[in-house]
């Protein structure tokens, strides 16, 4: 096919002032010289301090990725590339050899190679776009092209394993391959950032691969409404730092923050439209980001119980348990399995995250005593036996299973929401996402992970951001998570034994609202800046990083 021109992508910036998108990219183990490889974080000098030039003249709002491409002339482009790549996250493994290296001449493309046209094109133009530089597709790589492939079996060098990629630079081309789309887009990042940092890449191999397949930054927009751009500014930044999942909070007690054609009564005022939801999703799925819904129930459904207030749950002396349905009254099920058949239509994939935390009945001393319609619902459905916990595990599993009606087989809970001792349980498949061990009759991460189960890292010691610092909250600091956290670290700040490191799926960064006017929009922007890059660069590699943290910091302001 014959070279196409291809305008660079606007960055959808706004005229407002916005936190400029983050940027990673990967950093581990370089040779020296052509022979010897050693391993390193982010390649500090003898004195300490990291190498390699920042790039010059950047600015914040309306701000042209095309900029952060190296002088165009052919002089200035003939400076040679030595240093290793500076990204975030680091580089695993980096392989330099003796040679010039390739920064971005006048004449570059971004060439997708004949047959991963059809996979790689979006790849391909958006990083065109970014760089300031043409698109083509299809045709033979020249001497300053960056190629774009999908590694075939049996290529040498070309790991294929998922979200894995190589770049290659030699003979003044960089060739980025992958086991996945994703894989190769990952590479696209390692390139943007490095001639951010260094104006270009040396000659050598750069082999990378995640630690962890789950690295995520979830928003509760149902106690704060945060406006569609917000969300898409922060998509773009999720993308440059590697992470691969957004988790999308927006049912609570104070708020429902979608519009809703099944049951518009409990929509907030403030809230996203189902256009600016695709226009969303679909900026996620072009950075490989997958978008995790969540409708939190049977707890924490305080905007559905304003307009049905029939259905709040109530104790045997008839006080009103803030924000829980009750899960024996049938009409409850029926329109939460109703909005899960409306948005499972807006939200795409297999991924849902049913919530199941800090339901009031089951934080009472005497659960059956205090909501005896509980007790005896739990009787006539499960036995004998059975207790309101029975009854409150077997609801999550009756809206799995309507999930499971629209596809949505990869479901998570908080980890709260799973109980020991009952006569109903949860299906092992379904992962815990455990956020804190604080709650009344709260489980420690090790009884999960003995059960055999997948857990996700949300421990709010390091990755909960809450609004205003309730409780014993502390805005977390990314110098912290950066020097003591790690996806082993579940509860507090212990570690679990590494022999359970594989049934630990990654992490999640998480935004919470509690106090929704402590700060603006921006506020939260700047604030989280620097912790999801820390928490991006340990769930990427979560061993102990070379590069202190002033050094990191200085990192993260060259690549983004």
């Amino acid at each position: 096919m014959s070279d196409s021109r291809e305008t660079p992508r606007p960055g959808s910036r706004g005229s407002g002032s916005r936190v400029p998108r983050a940027a990673l990219v990967l950093g581990a183990a370089v040779v020296i010289g052509a022979a010897a490889t050693v391993t390193v974080a982010a390649w500090p000098d003898a004195t300490g301090r990291p190498t390699g030039p920042a790039e010059a003249a950047r600015s914040e709002g309306a701000r042209s990725d095309a900029k952060a491409a190296a002088p165009s002339s052919p002089a200035a482009s003939a400076r040679p590339v030595t240093g290793p790549a500076r990204t975030v996250p680091f580089v695993r493994e980096q392989q330099r050899v003796s040679g010039e290296g390739w920064r971005p001449l006048a004449s570059t493309r971004v060439v997708v190679a004949a047959g991963s046209e059809p996979a790689l094109a979006d790849e391909g133009r958006l990083l065109a776009g970014e760089l300031g530089k043409r698109y083509a597709q299809g045709v033979p790589a020249r001497p300053g092209d960056v190629e774009l492939a999908l590694g075939a079996p049996g290529v040498a060098g070309v790991s294929r394993t998922p979200e894995s990629y190589t770049v290659t630079t030699g003979d003044g081309r960089v060739r980025i391959t992958g086991g996945d789309e994703a894989g190769v887009f990952y590479g696209t990042r390692t390139l943007k950032q490095a001639v951010r940092s260094g104006g270009g890449l040396a000659e050598g191999v750069l082999r990378d691969a995640p630690a962890k397949p789950r690295r995520g930054f979830a928003l509760d927009t149902a106690r704060k409404h945060f406006d569609a751009e917000w969300i898409e500014d922060r998509i773009r930044e999720m993308g440059d730092l590697k992470l691969n999942e957004f988790g999308l909070h927006f049912s609570d007690d104070q708020g429902f923050r979608i519009a809703s054609a099944s049951h518009p009564e409990i929509v907030s005022e403030s809230h996203l439209s189902h256009a600016e939801v695709r226009r969303i999703v679909a900026l996620a799925a072009s950075r490989h980001i997958r978008v995790i819904p969540e409708i939190d129930s049977p707890g924490h459904l305080g905007a559905v119980i304003a307009a049905h207030p029939e259905l709040q749950l109530r104790s045997v002396s008839g006080k009103p348990a803030r924000g829980a349905v009750d899960i024996a009254h049938p009409k409850a099920a029926r329109i939460v399995d109703e909005l899960f058949a409306e948005y499972a239509q807006l939200f795409p994939g297999t991924s849902w995250h049913l919530g199941g935390d800090e339901y009031r009945a089951l934080t009472a001393d005497d659960p059956e005593a205090a909501y005896p319609r509980l007790a005896r619902e739990a009787k006539r459905k499960y036995g004998p036996k059975a207790r309101v916990q029975d009854l409150a595990t077997g609801w999550l599993n009756d809206r799995a299973a309507v999930l499971a009606g629209h596809g949505r087989t990869d479901i998570r809970a908080w980890n709260d929401g799973y109980f020991a001792g009952g006569v109903v349980d949860a299906p092992k498949s379904r992962e815990v996402a455990y956020w804190t061990g604080k709650e009344i009759g709260a489980r420690k991460p090790l009884e999960y992970l003995r059960e055999g189960r997948r857990v996700l890292n949300v421990n709010d010691e390091y990755l909960y951001y809450v609004l205003g610092e309730p409780h014993t909250f502390r805005y977390p600091t990314g110098r912290r998570i950066y020097e003591e956290w790690n996806p082993r670290v579940l509860r507090g700040s212990e570690a679990v034994p590494a022999r359970y490191d594989a049934q630990i799926t990654g992490g999640q960064f998480a935004v919470w609202c509690d106090l929704h006017g402590a700060q603006t929009q921006d506020q939260v922007a700047r604030g989280i800046r620097l912790p999801l890059f820390a928490t991006a660069q340990k769930l990427w590699d979560p061993r102990k990083p070379a590069l202190d943290w002033e050094g990191f910091k200085e990192l993260a302001a060259e690549v983004e």
